[in-house]
């Protein structure tokens, strides 16, 4: 009985620690972290554009511009992601074991 209750527990630790690694690397996550710094380094240099920089692009602030929406977009993977969490993964039903013949009757 103790080797059940040892074994049952260490499925359910394993199960844990599987959910916990599903959830650190949601792609979301890692989406939405590259857009905020990425978008945050190309506000950056929008901001600091000099006047040569605004001529050579007719007067539009390109970099400001797609440096907030790259930051707008980061921080919506990031809203997601935190609103539509990954559900914890269930448990394969058990199986029985398998027919010789291999087909169902």
């Amino acid at each position: 009985m103790s080797d059940d209750y040892e074994y049952q527990h260490e499925v359910e630790e394993l199960e844990g620690k599987s959910a916990t690694a599903a959830r650190l690397f949601d792609v979301r996550r890692i989406i939405g972290g590259l857009f905020v710094i990425y978008g945050i380094i190309v506000t950056i240099a929008g901001v600091t554009a000099s006047d040569a920089d605004l001529k050579k692009a007719e007067n539009i602030n390109i970099n400001l511009w797609t440096g907030v929406c790259m930051l707008v977009l980061g921080l919506l993977f990031l809203l997601w992601m935190k609103l539509r969490p990954l559900p914890a993964p269930h448990p394969a039903p058990e199986q029985g074991p398998a027919r010789p013949g291999g087909g169902e009757e």
